[in-house]
This record gives C-alpha cells, sequence and structure tokens, in this order.
C-alpha cells in the first residue's frame, strides 16, 4: 500500500490503459477519481477496483467540455480537502477516427478528425492540468502524467494523430518548467504497444483493413493496460522523481529502472533494444537470435534519426 492516503485523477478510466492505470494505483492505496462519458461503463471500473479492495470515486466527466472538468476539481477541492498527489491524462476519443480511416491521406479524410483525436486527447488534458496544478502547486506536491506516444516523435496512423501526440509532449515538458520551483513533477508516458479491448478486437482478433500483418504482431505481443499502472505507481513513489521532470518516459525504460514484470509476468518488451529493432526489419530479422537483449539505442540518436534539423 505504498500511496495510502494519497489522492489521483486518472482521466478515461472506463476501459483500456486509464482502466489498468487506476486498478494499479487504487491497488496501491490510493483513493483514485475515475472519469468517463459514461456512467455505466465507469462503473465497471469501479466494480472491479473494489473487487481488489481499492477505493475508488466514478464521476461522470466528458474532457472536451471545460465546465465538466472543472466540476470535477472542484468536486475534488471539497472532498479531499484540497489534496490531489497525481493526476493522469489518459482520456482519449480518437481511436475509432484512426481505424476507421486507415491507410487514408489527411487530404483523403475530413478536417473533422482532428477535433477527434485532438479534442479530449490535448484540449483536456491541458485544462485538467491547469486545474490539478492549481491543487498541487498549493500543497507544494504532485506529479502529472500525460499518456502520449511514439507518434510524437515519428509519423503514425496519420497526420492529427502525430501533430497530437508531439504537442502532449510539449506540454509534459513545458509545465514542467514552470511546475518544478513549486515541488510538482510533470512527464509524459510512452507505453507501448498496447492489448486494449478495442485494439485486441479490431487487430488481433480480426483482420482490420490497411493494418500492416508486423504491426498485428506487435500488438499481439503487447503490453496489458495494467502496466502503465505499474510503472506510474512506482514513479510517484520515487524519491528521485524530480530528476526525471519535463521528460519524455517509456514503460519498457520504467520496467528495466524499477525492476517490473507486466501483471500476466512476462518481461517488457524493450523497443529501443537493437534485438527488438533488428527483429523488424524483414531481411535482418534472423540476426535478433544473435544480439544481446542489453544493446539499447542512444536516446539521442532517436532524436537525430527523426531528421527535424
Amino acid at each position: 500500500m505504498a500511496l495510502s492516503g494519497w489522492v489521483c485523477v486518472v482521466t478515461g478510466a472506463s476501459r483500456g490503459i486509464g482502466r489498468g492505470i487506476a486498478l494499479q494505483l487504487s491497488e496501491a492505496g490510493a483513493t483514485v477519481y475515475i472519469t468517463g462519458r459514461q456512467d455505466r461503463t465507469l462503473q465497471q471500473t469501479a466494480a472491479e477496483v473494489r473487487e481488489r479492495g481499492g477505493d475508488c470515486v466514478p464521476v461522470v466527466c466528458d474532457s472536451s467540455k471545460e465546465e465538466d472538468i472543472q466540476k470535477l476539481f472542484e468536486q475534488i477541492q471539497r472532498e479531499q480537502n484540497g489534496r490531489l498527489d497525481v493526476l493522469v491524462n489518459n482520456a482519449y476519443a480518437g481511436v475509432q477516427a484512426i481505424f476507421g480511416n486507415m491507410g487514408k491521406k489527411f487530404w483523403e479524410t475530413e478536417p473533422s478528425i482532428w477535433d477527434s483525436i485532438n479534442n479530449t486527447g490535448l484540449r483536456g488534458h491541458y485544462f485538467c492540468s491547469v486545474y490539478a496544478s492549481r491543487l498541487m502547486v498549493a500543497r507544494g506536491h504532485g506529479l502529472i502524467v500525460v499518456i502520449s506516444s511514439m507518434g510524437g516523435l515519428r509519423y503514425l496512423f496519420n497526420v492529427a494523430y502525430g501533430v497530437g501526440k508531439a504537442a502532449c509532449d510539449r506540454l509534459a515538458a513545458d509545465t514542467a518548467v514552470e511546475l518544478r520551483s513549486r515541488g510538482v513533477a510533470s512527464v509524459s508516458l510512452w507505453p507501448g504497444a498496447v492489448q486494449t479491448e478495442f485494439v485486441s478486437q479490431a487487430i488481433i482478433e480480426n483482420n482490420s483493413p490497411g493494418v500492416d500483418p508486423k504491426f498485428k504482431e506487435v500488438f499481439a505481443n503487447g503490453e496489458t493496460p495494467e502496466l502503465s499502472g505499474k510503472c506510474i505507481v512506482q514513479l510517484a513513489k520515487d524519491k528521485n522523481l524530480m530528476s526525471l521532470t519535463g521528460k519524455v518516459l517509456m514503460t519498457c525504460d520504467l520496467a528495466r529502472r524499477y525492476g517490473i514484470k507486466d501483471v500476466d509476468g512476462r518481461i517488457v518488451t524493450d523497443y529501443t533494444s537493437l534485438k527488438f529493432l533488428v527483429s523488424q526489419v524483414p531481411y535482418l530479422s534472423w540476426l535478433s537470435v544473435a544480439v544481446p537483449s542489453f544493446f539499447r539505442v542512444p536516446r539521442f540518436l532517436l532524436t537525430l534519426a527523426n531528421g527535424r534539423f
């Protein structure tokens, strides 16, 4: 019960990564406010939290509406005497839009896909960060986590997705600059390929049009939705947390840093290992069996490989 007495918020916790994070935070002893647009699915997550002996407060909240976000944090202020230790900006409404337009160029899709992907998943994160920071700064303590992805560094899925994820990374980095002196940390977290309910059905079980078979294989061996939660629990109680503020953190790096395995006992796939990268190249994949798993690509090479400058 490492987080006993802590108060946390996880947006978009009805399913997927958000649900997994809420389960792990509550299992660690925290009181977790979970948000989503539908009470029915929120109650399902809440019931699972309670089955594990955790404490959970489901709040119907549409992260695309500022008034809903404001009411959420007013409720926390009222019920928890202003205490808020962790905010996880996870709410996302663009998954169906992404997979419904796979293979299409940006000019071939409706411009409204921008709002589907980035209204809840970027604008909402900013608003939540503002209201959460007001509580955290007043107490001189807190952690804000923005769930992002490799799409912030390289092209992935579509243009709107990449722009949004790059902005999520910048949101974490720039808020960290202003929060550092107030004792509040802000980071961006990149999970690997995650076996969410939607992904399992759309990619792994069914052959969605436009999905590369190699892509399907990566997700078939992907992380459970709870791994991100395990990483955030360890991150929250890290005594050297402020040394990580403003950074982009990968679940595979945090798993190695804290000695974490996935909830099903599997070793977490290291997406920066030379072994994994070689296995993804068709004409070199046979070499992966001979490459030691501890050889990793230096982080500065990831930035250089992006080739923006």
